[in-house]
């Protein structure tokens, strides 16, 4: 039984983790209409701008805040001179640009710290569970947070005025190019926060460290609905429940994640807008 809870826990941990990252897919997506493939690797500048203050001044929560800024700063500049210009563009031009972002960040880091791992634990004091606790709580703030703030803020209420209708919106005087940048400044400080709890399941910093958990939480993201809040929530902690039950099956722990992708699939051949995902009617 206590084995049972044990892996519940973990799967709760990892998909909290998942869901922050997915938090920041879904919102992009939601407002911007795009899919930031850079968006796993704002995860790996956060990790090492993590390292980084750590070593120099030893308070993990100055370290993370420092990750937040310094990632929020550098999502705006990405959206301001990548996206931007391409705000007209086709969605492949898009998408393409935001591979070519993520490969120059990925390029940059290597570049500069080389490939060998860089070892950090952040909370050395804390037991395996205590974080997995932390981890999971912080993702359900951070959700409950997002929630109020997109429903009972201005700028909220912009935000899904722009996702409904970018047009409409910008005749109500919203100044749609506003609230895009505002939307990937929340999205990479998800990032940052992603990457620091990440780094409390896994303690070390690589260059590659952003690329398989964004691929996964995108994926955690279309299970539960992108563009839903709520559902970026509910497929993130689904998929670590997975990912961790399938882990600690002998016969299933090679194909996990073979059957996370699976899963994808069906959801999709089923449910085509997700979980909590809701169908849109396409105006003619």
């Amino acid at each position: 039984m206590g084995n049972v809870f044990q892996i519940i826990l973990n799967g709760l941990s990892q998909g909290g983790v998942y869901a922050l990252i997915a938090l920041g897919y879904t919102m992009v997506y939601g407002i911007a209409k795009m899919l930031n493939f850079a968006h796993g690797d704002l995860i790996m500048v956060g990790g090492y701008t993590v390292y980084i203050t750590f070593g120099l001044m030893g308070f993990p929560l100055i370290a993370i805040i420092f990750a937040v800024v310094f990632c929020t700063i550098l999502g705006i500049c990405v959206e301001k001179f990548a996206y931007k210009p391409l705000r007209g563009a086709s969605p492949l031009a898009v998408l393409i640009t935001a591979i070519g972002v993520s490969y120059l960040l990925q390029s940059l880091a290597f570049l500069i710290f080389k490939s060998n791992p860089r070892m950090i634990d952040l909370f050395p004091g804390l037991s395996t569970n205590q974080k997995t606790i932390i981890t999971l709580v912080t993702a359900l703030v951070v959700m409950a947070a997002l929630t109020l703030f997109i429903n009972f803020t201005r700028i909220g209420k912009a935000m899904r005025a722009v996702s409904e209708d970018k047009g409409a919106s910008q005749l109500m005087g919203i100044n749609s190019n506003m609230i895009i940048s505002i939307t990937f400044a929340i999205g990479s400080a998800l990032a940052a926060i992603a990457g620091a709890f990440y780094l409390l399941k896994t303690p070390a910093v690589t260059y590659t460290m952003g690329s398989m958990p964004g691929i996964k939480a995108f994926t955690a993201a279309v299970i539960g609905g992108i563009g839903s809040i709520p559902g970026a929530m509910v497929g993130g902690l689904l998929l670590g429940l997975i990912e961790e039950i399938c882990s600690s099956i002998p016969g299933l722990s090679s194909y996990t994640i073979a059957i996370e992708f699976g899963i994808l699939i069906i959801i999709l051949l089923v449910r085509p807008s997700g979980i909590l995902g809701k169908k849109r009617r396409e105006k003619v």
